[in-house]
């Protein structure tokens, strides 16, 4: 499979959850943290034409509501102009809401004028120990790579 339908089926399966995640029931918690980068490596994989296509490493950790670390993958797009799209996917391991365990966040990040938005979405089935039954959808919003304010809205099944 060629990266470019790799990208797509991410984007799809993304899609899919965030219309299952509507349908949550109306027990949800809201959590707040701030997230800070503590490591990134970008490292080009194709530049023949157009759009140059990257892959990222991270390593974040988050304070607050949710208090853990997170080592994060994505796959990237990124334009002459500097702008790009990506999906991402991360393992949180820590604290929700005093609970402990770990779960998979899975992310659609957008990045203009060198700020980034993202959408996220806890993928079914991910949550370990008392996280065990997450599911749930946030994000944030801030300086590419600089870290920001996360939010996730959760409830358990």
């Amino acid at each position: 499979m060629n990266i470019s339908a790799t990208i797509f089926l991410l984007y799809v399966v993304f899609l899919c959850t965030v219309v299952v995640a509507g349908s949550a029931p109306s027990t949800r918690k809201h959590a707040e943290a701030k997230i800070t980068v503590q490591s990134s490596d970008a490292t080009t994989y194709d530049q023949t034409a157009g759009p140059v296509l990257m892959e990222i490493h991270l390593n974040e950790t988050f304070t607050g509501d949710i208090d853990g670390e997170s080592p994060v993958r994505a796959l990237q797009v990124r334009r002459d102009d500097q702008s790009a799209i990506l999906v991402s996917m991360q393992r949180f391991h820590g604290r929700l809401g005093g609970r402990q365990g770990s779960f998979v966040l899975q992310g659609h990040e957008t990045v203009e004028k060198g700020k980034i938005r993202a959408t996220w979405v806890v993928v079914a089935g991910s949550g370990t120990d008392d996280l065990t039954g997450l599911r749930g959808e946030g994000g944030f919003e801030g300086d590419f790579g600089k870290g920001s304010v996360g939010t996730l809205d959760y409830w358990f099944e």
